[in-house]
């Protein structure tokens, strides 16, 4: 629902307290990218309003030039998927219910506490290690 682009351009500048025009060049700049309805007219979400306010924010407040607020919007998005990533890996990550191992063919496997991951001996490979000779 936040994303959902459902305000026309005039709606949306209203919402955000600028100008029609000013939305078409922050478009045009990458700064907001708003969805297009069939007949290819701008419609923004919640979100893209909020956007546009913090923008109307860091270049007012805090004297912030457009190419600069563009990097910081550009590197909040990058921590909010890392954040989302990140808790996503949490739940593979359970402390004491997982112990990861190398599978078959090298990928990462989640193997039960006091387990050890089953063996492929069909593939006949072998394997020799040999130790790194001594660093002077």
């Amino acid at each position: 629902m936040y994303d959902a682009p459902v305000f026309v351009i005039s709606v949306a500048a209203e919402l955000a307290g600028m100008h029609p025009q000013t939305l078409r060049q922050y478009d045009r700049l990458g700064l907001v990218s708003p969805g297009r309805a069939p007949g290819r007219g701008r419609r923004y979400s919640l979100k893209d309003v909020a956007t546009l306010r913090e923008i109307q924010r860091l270049s007012q407040d805090e004297g912030i030039n457009l190419a600069g607020i563009k990097r910081i919007l550009h590197l909040e998005e990058r921590v909010e998927r890392l954040e989302q990533q990140v808790e996503v890996l949490r739940t593979f990550a359970d402390p004491g219910s997982r112990v990861f191992a190398a599978g078959p063919q090298g990928e990462v496997v989640a193997v039960p506490r006091g387990h050890r991951p089953a063996r492929v001996t069909s593939s006949g490979a072998l394997v020799v290690w040999r130790p790194a000779p001594p660093r002077d």
